[in-house]
């Protein structure tokens, strides 16, 4: 059995450094009609409803009034927000879709390691498949910077004639509270019980582990994530809001929430201090984020050239989509 286990870790760390010298080696062609439909489908009968309302964004703290985040004070105070109706996707946007909007608009090769891009070693984005990440189409995608999560939502708004954009920052707390209630984790409990894995010391990736608990946190040195919705949604019925990635909002990092409106509220220009950062939430798909820092309330201001987070994105319609005349 453990020559077994040995023989199969050395397979996949074989494939690994198959994959990273060629995975910019071919040209990467448009994609069909089909392709793009079959993405756009997926993001339309992906949407879940929120409906609008007011709460209190920001750190509220449990019942007896002990803080969530106590360490942090970027979320603090909190501040009364109302927000209309929105429909956000359940899951994280996957690496096969992502991949088929960068081939879209011939940005696909941008990304490989033949055109210079060197963090292409965990972003084989003209491979159809990744043999040291099995399931990788179904993984959630790290977008290599902030604009080109921005650009996909805005792809799908132009293809479907929908208000697709990322998610405001309000947005996102909003809906992974449950419509802003006061709990620390966005899984179907309100608590965490950790996925075994890739906890192990030799952090292999052994496709034949089954998914096991409600989330997925481990070491930020480790890149390997779950196919999106391998874990129970939440009660609103999202999927990995805690946990697996971390993502991206469309507002500019400030501390606090002084400077946000009380309605709809984005944060539409940067501060001078914290130029060029837009807000990431849900600390606990970095890795290493247990306890305050993964809960729903952790925010962080991270560089627009970052490619370590993924993102979903909303459409800004008070209404269902499957109301609209």
């Amino acid at each position: 059995m453990l020559r077994k286990r040995v023989l199969r870790i050395m397979t996949l760390v074989s494939a690994l450094w198959f994959v990273v010298p060629f995975a910019g080696c071919s040209s990467p062609e448009a994609p069909s009609d089909d392709e793009v439909a079959e993405v756009l489908d997926s993001a339309k009968s992906n949407l879940v409803f929120v409906e609008g309302g007011e709460f209190w964004l920001g750190d509220v703290g449990n019942e007896s009034g002990v803080l969530f985040n106590p360490i942090a004070d970027d979320n603090k105070p909190p501040k009364r927000i109302e927000l209309d109706g929105f429909s956000i996707l359940k899951t994280e946007v996957t690496w096969g879709d992502f991949v088929t909007f960068l081939r879209d608009v011939g940005r696909a090769e941008d990304y490989t390691i033949d055109n210079g891009f060197t963090r292409a070693v965990t972003l084989p984005i003209i491979s159809s498949d990744d043999p040291a990440s099995p399931n990788y189409k179904h993984k959630p995608a790290r977008s290599p910077n902030f604009q080109e999560a921005e650009n996909y939502c805005l792809w799908l708004a132009e293809k479907t004639r929908l208000p697709f954009s990322l998610p405001s920052e309000a947005q996102w707390e909003y809906a992974a509270r449950n419509r802003g209630q006061a709990i620390a984790f966005a899984t179907d409990t309100g608590e965490v019980d950790l996925d075994k894995y890739l906890q192990r010391p030799s952090y292999a990736i052994d496709p034949m582990q089954p998914v096991s608990g409600n989330v997925l946190i481990h070491s930020s040195i480790d890149v390997e994530r779950r196919p999106v919705g391998s874990y129970p949604p939440s009660p609103l019925g999202l999927h990995d809001m805690t946990g697996n990635v971390a993502e991206w909002t469309k507002d500019w990092f400030r501390p606090g929430f002084d400077h946000l409106s009380t309605k709809n509220p984005v944060a539409i220009e940067p501060s001078r201090e914290y130029a060029g950062k837009r807000v990431v939430r849900d600390l606990a798909g970095t890795g290493d984020h247990l306890g305050g820092s993964a809960t729903v309330y952790a925010r962080m201001g991270r560089e627009l050239d970052n490619y370590l987070y993924g993102f979903r994105c909303v459409v800004n319609q008070p209404e269902p989509i499957n109301e609209l005349p």
